[in-house]
C-alpha cells in the first residue's frame, strides 16, 4: 500500500491545558485529563479513514478528530487505558505494513519568542486562539513543527514542564504550530521539554526541500 507515514506518537498522559484545548477544536469525542493519546497523519489525505477504521474495530479507543485534507490525512485517538492507545497503534501498523519508525522525524521550521508584548498585539492573538488569553507585558513562544502532527505532543509536554498558557496549536496541514503565553522564564522551560521531545523522536530523515 502506498501510504506515508508522516507522523506517528504517543502522549502518555494529556495535561489540562492541552486536553482541554483539544475539547474545543475536535470535532469527534472530547479527550480527557489524563488521557493517552495517539496522533496519526498520513498522506495522502484520504487513507485516514483506513487508519481510523482500524482502530475502531479493533480497540475501544474513541476518535476525538479526524481531518481529511488532499495531501494529509490526521487522526487523533485517545482512551483512559494507555494499553488501549499503545495497541490501537501496533493494529494500524501491523494492517497497513507499517513500522514505528517509517514515520518521518520532527523537524523545527521556526521558533520565536516576542518578550513583553503589547496590548494590542495580545489582542490579535487572543483573537485566533481557541484556549487560554495571553495578557499585555507577557512573553509570546511560537514554535513551527513539519510535519504538522506533532505539534500535540510538543505543546502536552511543554505545558508538563512549567506553569505556562496554552494558547493555541494547530496539528493539521503542512506544518504544525505551536503558540504559548506566559512569563519569559516559564516559557524558557517549556521550550526546552517542547524541543527535547521533538529531538528524542525517531523516524525516517526530515530534510527540507531544495528551492
Amino acid at each position: 500500500m502506498a501510504l506515508d507515514l508522516r507522523c506517528f506518537s504517543y502522549v502518555d498522559i494529556l495535561q489540562p491545558q492541552t486536553a482541554g484545548f483539544l475539547g474545543t477544536v475536535s470535532q469527534g469525542y472530547h479527550p480527557l485529563v489524563g488521557h493517552a493519546a495517539l496522533l496519526i497523519e498520513v498522506a495522502p489525505g484520504m487513507d485516514i479513514n483506513l487508519v481510523t477504521d482500524i482502530a475502531l474495530k479493533r480497540t475501544s479507543c474513541m476518535p476525538g478528530m479526524q481531518v481529511v485534507e488532499r495531501r494529509y490525512g490526521m487522526l487523533e485517538l485517545h482512551h483512559s487505558d494507555q494499553g488501549q492507545v499503545r495497541a490501537a497503534g501496533e493494529e494500524i501498523l501491523a494492517a497497513l505494513d507499517l513500522k514505528e519508525g517509517d514515520r518521518l522525524r520532527p523537524r523545527i521550521v521556526s521558533e520565536q519568542r516576542i518578550t513583553g508584548v503589547t496590548g494590542y498585539h495580545s489582542q490579535l492573538v487572543n483573537r485566533m486562539r481557541h484556549g487560554n488569553f495571553l495578557h499585555e507585558g507577557q512573553t509570546l513562544y511560537v514554535l513551527e513543527t513539519h510535519p504538522a502532527g506533532y505539534a500535540l505532543i510538543a505543546t502536552n509536554e511543554a505545558e508538563k514542564a512549567a506553569p505556562i498558557e496554552v494558547l493555541e496549536f494547530r496539528a493539521v496541514g503542512a506544518f504544525g504550530r505551536i503558540y504559548l503565553g506566559g512569563g519569559e522564564a516559564e516559557l524558557e522551560e517549556a521550550a526546552k521539554a517542547a524541543m527535547s521531545v521533538l529531538e528524542s523522536i525517531t523516524g525516517r530523515a526530515n530534510e527540507p526541500r531544495k528551492k
